[in-house]
């Protein structure tokens, strides 16, 4: 049997940074989703799944459980992706994708990584279903169907791609494609199943391609078709918005068979006969209606054969097809032993919820995993249990925003990360550590806020408590219950007691739930709990009874939560709102002492764009900060609390100073320190992005005019008086819109400061910045490369984590773990040699969140 891995796989299909970066950075996590589309999803002979994410197709390792590889190549959504399995069953080496950019893109590994081998330009919307076949060779045969209503057929060798066949279909669509073989030949059959209800299969007859025959019997739009290869025969599957599965049996007549055409004594199944010319192939086929599967109670989207297993020498196509509906469920069919019937064997899904349904399906190589992805872009992993025959269990599968991702905050202690994005959520993940693992792996284990707008940005305050900003005018206060920091320290090995320390724990909730009709999360408390248990044995008293507000059940995790329990189980209960701003919120900053909490709204006069402060111990309104005429884009308070600078679309900067105490005003108080004016601004453009050296004498700005720039020494003088702070950097343009920037906390070993730049081509920056260097020929700036993998869009923010080390790897089970040496490193005291990496996060528009760890001893 073929053995592979693609473990090794690491790094950019399309753009690969230098050598010098790949040793320095190393990606350590993709969070990211699967798009809103029915064929979007595929899975490997070699065992990877291949889906599509935004503009990107992720290569996802289920056994490692983090993605391997992101392909950037197409400029608008990937839609349809699919694996060109071989007819020996060997690791694939070619993937195609199709995408809103009207391309299909051919994708072949060379050298274990995959890159963009031909692209197929002919199509003139977006293409929603891709299917391909290995011919001889290295030709590839790829079938593609489009929104233009048309199917095209291309062929597929080295670097060309040639425009075999076009079908058109005039106003109508087809919603999928399958390519397969007619038995005892190469001649190949291509499936179509559209909005007319039918089938309609063509095979290259005479050097054209013909339709030989449309089946009919589906009484609405044919959403799913796939071949599959069984003995001499090929069975087709196809699935409809009428809820039901069909499967067609494809088989060569001999001259014999059809004698008995006439012979009305025997029932039989209606057959369709079709005649193929093509070379030297001469034969005649059949098509009949094996059976019909009703089961589903809603639309089905996707089905999937499962795949060829390895018996008695050879490869053989199990009996089995999985599919998966709207109904949120998916079933596994498959014939009885004796009668041959065709019955449902399993099914999964979620019941209840406030969840859609799936929208496709797919089956691991060996047939023990199922995976299906949901409207929401969430995936749904199902193991088959070893002990128990017929019993299927929920497993740990990456999850991800499946919109844009605008902000995102480490904890204090640099545990786990808060993200939120356009989808409306706000999502939290950690490292898990699992007994047997080699090392910890990133999951979400908490969904704190799913809300009704659109989320722009959040503040930590403190380890466990954030406030967050949408579409709307006010800001919310969430605070963590009990059972998220009980599942906290099961899943990330920290001590319960020790966190239970560093909160207020005494008036914790439990948990939290959103009532039916509410945007905001009702706490949870135990004695409420109770009281649900009470009702719940009794009969019910009356109607509201029975459809009770709270759908909160507390878990006992020691495992990352599957998709279910994050959208009903692990809310956070909202604590305050925040009213004050007149328009939808844009940025938030918190200060390292947790008594400050910085906000900014959208803005077109300057009455509007005054910052507001509140004080995070009541949350009360303490000051409004008038100064820019433009919305805010991004506010920073320095490490030390006594500064809070501003950034703003006027493309100018101000500096705030926190006043010294006095008996008048108990809450801290602000006053105007440095700015820039029309006059003394050097950024053309909109400033987008600014931060705090570690030591906060130093703070940097980053615009649209593709300018960086440092400004400082901030000495903070005792009269009072405002400062005059000049640049004190030569301006590094870093050749596109810089969109995001941020210092890493920790020094260089030559006690320069290491920034990361973000960009709006998705493209990640390093670069050292030495302020005793000499600033006037640019000798200040030294550049590191960029991180291994880039985004596809534009990067929305950079945090580096608060303290030297990677997230999940205490000092003592370090990459040690396994007795490995970092190949950086010359086997010193372990504590060293895990403080010289830093990690790095990001968040971009193209829904996903990554995280990098920084080698600071190879810069």
């Amino acid at each position: 049997m073929w053995q592979f891995s693609y473990s090794h796989i690491y790094g950019n299909a399309t753009a690969s940074a230098s050598k010098m970066a790949a040793s320095i950075t190393q990606t350590c996590h993709v969070a990211c989703s699967a798009n809103r589309a029915p064929n979007v999803l595929s899975w490997s002979r070699g065992g990877i799944i291949a889906f599509g994410t935004c503009n990107s197709v992720a290569l996802y390792d289920p056994q490692e459980r983090r993605v391997v590889a992101v392909l950037n190549g197409h400029t608008g959504r990937v839609n349809a992706v699919q694996w060109v399995h071989t007819e020996d069953c060997a690791p694939e080496s070619h993937l195609v994708s199709g995408g809103s950019d009207n391309r299909v893109i051919v994708w072949e590994t060379q050298n274990g990584k995959f890159s963009q081998s031909v692209e197929c330009k002919g199509h003139t919307a977006p293409v929603c279903a891709v299917d391909a076949i290995c011919l001889q060779g290295s030709e590839v045969l790829v079938a593609s169907s489009a929104s233009d209503s048309t199917v095209r057929l291309w062929l597929s060798h080295g670097a060309q791609a040639e425009c075999l066949h076009t079908l058109s279909f005039g106003s109508g669509f087809m919603m999928d494609v399958s390519l397969a073989l007619l038995p005892g030949s190469r001649v190949p059959v291509l499936a179509c199943g559209g909005d007319d209800s039918r089938v309609h299969l063509y095979v290259q007859s005479n050097g054209q391609l013909q339709r030989v025959v449309s089946l009919q019997g589906h009484e609405d739009w044919v959403r799913g078709v796939e071949w599959a290869s069984i003995g001499g025969e090929l069975l087709l599957a196809s699935c409809s918005q009428d809820c039901l599965i069909r499967v067609w049996k494809l088989c060569a007549k001999s001259g014999t068979d059809t004698l008995t055409e006439d012979d009305h004594s025997i029932i039989k199944m209606k057959e369709d006969v079709f005649e193929v010319k093509e070379k030297d192939v001469h034969a005649v086929f059949a098509v009949s209606l094996e059976t019909v599967l009703a089961g589903h109670e809603n639309w089905v989207y996707g089905l999937h054969w499962q795949p060829p297993s390895f018996k008695g020498g050879q490869w053989t196509q199990p009996l089995s097809l999985l599919s998966a509906s709207m109904d949120k469920t998916m079933i596994l069919w498959a014939p009885e032993e004796g009668s041959g019937v065709w019955v449902e064997q399993v099914r999964v899904g979620e019941v209840g919820g406030n969840t859609l349904g799936f929208y496709g399906c797919q089956m691991s190589p060996d047939g023990s995993m199922i995976v299906a992805h949901a409207f929401h872009g969430a995936l749904h992993l199902w193991h088959k249990d070893q002990d128990k025959e017929g019993e299927w269990s929920p497993g740990v599968v990456i999850s991800g925003h499946f919109n844009a991702v605008l902000d995102l905050s480490w904890d204090p202690e640099g545990e786990f990360i808060l993200s939120v994005g356009s989808d409306q959520t706000t999502r939290l993940f950690t490292p898990w550590k699992k007994q047997d693992a080699a090392q910890s792996t990133w999951h979400e284990i908490s969904r704190p806020q799913i809300h009704g707008y659109d989320m722009q940005c959040l503040a930590m305050v403190g380890r466990f408590q954030f406030v967050s900003g949408a579409d709307e005018k006010v800001l919310r206060v969430f605070q963590a219950p009990r059972n998220f920091v009980e599942n906290f320290a099961n899943i990330s090995g920290t001590s319960l007691e020790k966190l239970l320390a560093s909160s207020d724990t005494a008036d914790l909730p439990e948990g939290a739930s959103t009532p039916a009709l509410g945007l905001s999360n009702k706490a949870v408390f135990q004695g409420d709990l109770i009281l649900k248990t009470d009702v719940e044995e009794e009969q019910f008293n009356s109607i509201s009874d029975q459809y009770q507000e709270s759908y909160f059940h507390p878990l006992n995790l020691t495992e990352p939560p599957p998709e279910d329990h994050l959208l009903q189980n692990t809310l956070w209960p909202e604590v305050q709102k925040l009213y004050g701003h007149g328009f939808e919120m844009f940025c938030l900053a918190s200060d390292s002492t947790k008594t400050v909490v910085a906000s900014a709204c959208k803005a077109s006069k300057a009455e509007h764009a005054s910052i507001l402060l509140w004080s995070a111990a009541c949350w009360r309104q303490i000051q409004a900060l008038p100064c820019h005429t433009l919305t805010v884009t991004q506010m920073a308070f320095s490490p030390d609390a006594q500064l809070l600078l501003a950034v703003s679309r006027d493309r100018t900067w101000s500096l705030w100073r926190r006043n010294p105490p006095s008996s008048d005003s108990p809450e801290p108080q602000f006053s105007l320190y440095a700015h820039t004016g029309k006059d003394t601004a050097i950024h053309s453009r909109i400033i987008w992005s600014c931060d705090w050296s570690p030591d906060s004498k130093y703070f940097v700005t980053s615009s649209r005019d593709k300018k960086v720039i440092m400004w400082g020494p901030c000495r903070l003088e005792d009269n009072g008086n405002p400062a005059e702070i000049q640049h004190c950097s030569s301006i590094l343009d870093v050749g596109d819109s810089a969109t995001a920037v941020a210092f890493c906390p920790t020094l260089c070993s030559d006690h320069s400061y290491l920034l990361a730049v973000g960009l709006e081509c998705g493209r990640i920056l390093l670069y050292r910045w030495s302020p005793s260097q000499d600033s006037a020929g640019g000798q200040d700036w030294a550049s590191y490369g960029e991180t291994d993998t880039v985004h596809a869009l534009a990067v929305k923010r950079l945090r580096w984590r608060p303290r030297a080390g990677r997230a999940g790897r205490q000092s003592g089970s370090l990459a040690g773990a396994k007795g490995e040496k970092d190949p950086q490193t010359d086997g010193g005291n372990e504590t060293e040699e895990e403080s010289s990496w830093a990690q790095l996060a990001s968040a971009s528009a193209d829904h996903s969140v990554k995280i990098f760890n920084v080698n600071k001893r190879a810069l």
